[in-house]
């Protein structure tokens, strides 16, 4: 029995030797256009080491979404809704993570700052709790290469090094079981640092509530 795909390009069903990097990724794209929310873990280790450097778990949703970001000791939590976009963590967090300055961060203290929905720091925050970041994981088809693996497509290629980000080699993987999902993505620079990115419980809902009003401070009391 021929083990069959759907085929994005050609809206029908393409047989697996058919199947090319060009196909997969559009098949991967149109699957990830149908979801509503995914939940991701994204991990990197410095240099070959087995020790977690960063460490970012996010609920994705359609209209809302949670990370919690976790870097040494450094901790941050953001919530995004339809209105209001919110961010509280330790000092470490508030300041090396995020980027406030010592005296806001001692001011906001264990509360949150609100951002409301229409402003440019609101839509900073929710780009990444999006849908749409998701389909970011996904390589161009040039130069990228298909395998297979047991119930998995994998698509390997090389990301060229700038001034600022080294020489990356990336491996992601999809489901090949009808789904044409993202399960998990890896990166590694030419130093050993390697990230991994995965991804499931697509289609769950995502409920995020919002802070007790008394326990937010507006950005516009702060530095913004």
């Amino acid at each position: 029995m021929a083990v069959v795909a759907v085929s994005a390009t050609s809206g029908g069903i393409a047989f697996a030797g058919d199947v090319t990097a060009d196909s997969e990724l559009a098949a991967a794209k149109a699957a990830i256009a149908k979801q509503t929310s995914v939940h991701v873990v994204f991990t990197a280790h410095a240099g070959g080491s087995s020790s977690t450097t960063e460490k970012i778990v996010a609920d994705v949703g359609t209209t809302s979404g949670v990370e919690t970001i976790v870097e040494g000791t450094a901790n941050l939590e953001i919530r995004a809704t339809p209105d209001f976009a919110y961010m509280s963590g330790n000092s470490a967090g508030l300041t090396t993570v995020f980027g406030l300055s010592s005296a806001d961060a001692k001011k906001l203290g264990r509360h949150w700052e609100s951002w409301k929905a229409g402003t440019k720091q609101y839509a900073n925050l929710r780009s990444d709790l999006k849908m749409s970041s998701v389909k970011a994981l996904l390589p161009e088809a040039k130069g990228t290469k298909l395998s297979s693996g047991p119930g998995t497509y994998v698509l390997r290629w090389t990301t060229a090094a700038t001034s600022s980000i080294p020489k990356l080699a990336n491996t992601l993987t999809l489901s090949a079981k009808g789904t044409n999902l993202p399960i998990s993505k890896t990166e590694t620079d030419s130093g050993g640092t390697k990230v991994t990115t995965t991804l499931s419980r697509w289609g769950e809902q995502v409920a995020v509530s919002p802070p007790p009003a008394r326990s937010t401070i507006s950005s516009s009391k702060l530095g913004g």
